[in-house]
């Protein structure tokens, strides 16, 4: 897997601290720890330096305030659970939040779900005490979903619930059979072309602890490729639970190629990391070229490999979590103006491949330096 590079871990941390802060608020390091999801110890040392190098001043025994002002802020506060730095999208998602909150002088009270139900629930209990106005929650598990949409909505603070749908909640995120479609389509399309239409097998990975939204990605992928190749359904399917990970991925799609003959295989993945570590697992096992891969979120990982010759990813489906802030933020606005908005919007899709992945995302993107 391709690792970010030029990025210093300490300088990200030191801004999900200065992020904590809204404007003229005083934090305490208990507090300071709620919001980041970062350690004490951490937590304790970078207010430290933040307050030596001037961003932070302290207003009593624990207390600091941070020295960034900013003019004209917003009457709202917004409360936003993240999913912090987990994954990619989860970052991009929570950076174009950050930007545009900031651009609207927004007070934003971030805290971190850290991918963890027990953290999601704390985190909005916090967030009710701060007394934001309206929670962006982004947190995957769908078994506490109901329990934290009620919390909210007990407490008269409308919810966005972010690619997860939550009980009660607005939501805002992917399309996800719409994205699905796109994907199988394209996979259709691709064997139609290069395999004839003979398909010997085709592996769903996907990620059951996510809820039946998100499982639509696989429920759409299917009813697009059967529209391009109806005798699909003759072909074997094998449904592989890969967690959304690459690692797991790797290791499931390793065991299932152990067992069976080279056969003639579409992928579909229910996201990035999934699709990569399938296609790593083809690779190693010699069989790529009897292998054709669709992700979905084209993330940077996904990006690169599409640039890369002859590889066995045709295509990703792109959600742009990097443009996320943009409509949330007005969405978010919109509500608390009380006017009329839908109770639903979905982001726009767009197939990235080989072709068009350098027009929609240049390279010199990737670099954060230039």
């Amino acid at each position: 897997m391709a690792k970010e590079q030029n990025i210093v871990e300490s300088v990200i941390r030191a801004c999900h601290i200065l992020q904590a802060f809204s404007q003229n608020e005083t934090l305490t390091l208990r507090q300071i720890v709620e919001r980041t999801g970062l350690s004490k110890t951490t937590s304790f040392r970078l207010l430290q330096s933040l307050t030596l190098g001037g961003m932070l001043v302290r207003t009593g025994k624990g207390s600091y305030r941070s020295v960034i002002q900013s003019s004209n802020v917003s009457p709202f506060t917004i409360g936003f659970a993240s999913q912090a730095s987990e994954s990619e999208f989860s970052r991009d998602v929570n950076k174009s939040v950050h930007r545009v909150a900031e651009r609207e002088h927004l007070r934003l009270v971030a805290v971190n779900n850290d991918y963890s139900p027990k953290t999601a629930l704390r985190n909005a209990d916090l967030l009710i005490r701060e007394g934001v106005n309206l929670a962006l929650e982004f947190q995957t598990y769908e078994q506490v979903a109901s329990i934290i949409s009620s919390k909210f909505l007990d407490a008269n603070i409308p919810v966005i619930a972010i690619e997860i749908p939550h009980p009660g909640a607005f939501y805002f995120g992917a399309d996800n059979y719409q994205a699905g479609i796109i994907g199988g389509r394209a996979l259709g399309r691709w064997a139609k072309k290069y395999w004839y239409g003979k398909v010997d097998e085709v592996m769903l990975l996907e990620l059951p602890i996510a809820g039946p939204l998100p499982q639509l990605r696989i429920t759409g992928t299917l009813a697009g490729l059967t529209q391009i190749l109806p005798g699909i359904r003759n072909s074997n399917f094998v449904h592989v639970n890969g967690n959304g990970k690459f690692e797991t991925s790797l290791d499931v799609v390793r065991r299932h190629l152990r067992h069976i003959k080279p056969k003639r295989t579409l992928v579909a993945a229910v996201n990035d990391p999934s699709a990569l570590g399938a296609l790593r697992a083809f690779e190693e096992s010699g069989r790529a070229h009897l292998c054709a891969v669709m992700g979905q979120n084209a993330i940077r990982d996904a990006r690169d490999e599409l640039r890369r010759p002859g590889t066995s990813l045709i295509g990703s489906v792109g959600y742009f979590p990097e443009r996320y802030g943009e409509e949330l933020i007005p969405y978010a606005l919109s509500i608390l103006q009380r006017k009329p908005v839908p109770s639903t919007v979905f982001v726009n899709h767009q197939l990235i491949t080989s072709r068009n992945v350098e027009l929609l995302y240049p390279s010199q993107m990737n670099n954060p330096d230039m």
